[in-house]
């Protein structure tokens, strides 16, 4: 596919000209599906119980707490707002929500590990509802954090922000991965390769992936209708990792701390939009 073509085209074709034909384009090219003006107001709908989820949960984050009380939590109100939890025998993860706790990187399991007081604990949610999916995650501090529980803390929220700025019509995909690798490294951080951003609304995962590292001007050329999750995990040491026993918790390989912050992204006409809004 010759990039520099396709984003001539692009330019000439108005928002309400021909979306169409982008999408048709897009869903050829790349699987990507486009998401119209009643998709995305549902995928908004879905977004605002996420971010009411998270909200929830870190009212009850104290030294104390297990992170199957976590779980039950978000089974609870999830179900209390008619949705369901994507996570939940999803290629048979047993839980409702990833609880990565301390080293954890990601896909954590709920259990009866008890958070302890300057522990660090992040809560990713992805309620399902009337068909539609968002995705989002917080890293949340258990009691008073130490200097490297708020330095790793800080230097995610900090990339999930700048990674964001990056979206906007014309922008490419890698643009996103420079900006979040460029504030993790000069930071003396490391970012996670294995896991990266992804679609979602119509399905939890969905084309295109989205790295948290790479280069500027590489990959995919951003246009309106594009939803997807950018999601950094940034560790406090190296970046490399290893899976646990149960085949789905990550952790890192030097036992350094890891944080991660998660939004769903919308490409609207002059920039972005995010659908799971929190503070």
């Amino acid at each position: 596919m010759n990039y520099k073509k396709l984003k001539k085209k692009l330019r000439k074709i108005s928002p309400s000209h021909d979306f169409n034909n982008i999408k048709d384009k897009y869903a050829t090219l790349y699987k990507i599906r486009l998401k119209e003006k009643q998709d995305i107001i549902s995928i908004k709908k879905a977004g605002r119980l996420t971010v009411d989820i998270l909200n929830l949960v870190e009212e009850y984050i104290k030294p104390g707490i297990t992170t199957n009380e976590i779980n039950d939590i978000v089974e609870e109100f999830t179900r209390k707002n008619k949705a369901v939890s994507a996570a939940l025998n999803y290629h048979g993860f047993p839980k409702s929500v990833c609880t990565s706790v301390n080293n954890v990187i990601c896909h954590g399991i709920p259990d009866d590990t008890i958070l302890k007081n300057g522990d660090i604990v992040n809560v990713d949610v992805t309620p399902i509802l009337d068909g539609y999916l968002a995705d989002a995650s917080k890293t949340l501090f258990v009691g008073s954090p130490g200097k490297d529980a708020q330095k790793i803390v800080s230097v995610a929220k900090e990339c999930l922000r700048l990674g964001v700025l990056q979206v906007k019509p014309g922008n490419r995909i890698g643009d996103i991965g420079y900006a979040i690798q460029t504030h993790a490294e000069g930071q003396g951080c490391s970012v996670v390769r294995e896991y990266v951003g992804h679609g979602v609304g119509f399905e939890f995962h969905e084309p295109p992936q989205v790295p948290h590292f790479g280069q500027k001007g590489q990959g995919i050329p951003l246009v309106p209708g594009m939803v997807f999750t950018i999601e950094p995990m940034v560790n406090l040491g190296k970046h490399n990792l290893h899976i646990l026993s149960d085949n789905w918790t990550a952790v890192t390989d030097d036992g350094s701390l890891s944080a991660q912050y998660e939004q769903t992204v919308l490409v609207t006409d002059n920039g972005f939009e995010i659908l799971t809004p929190f503070d």
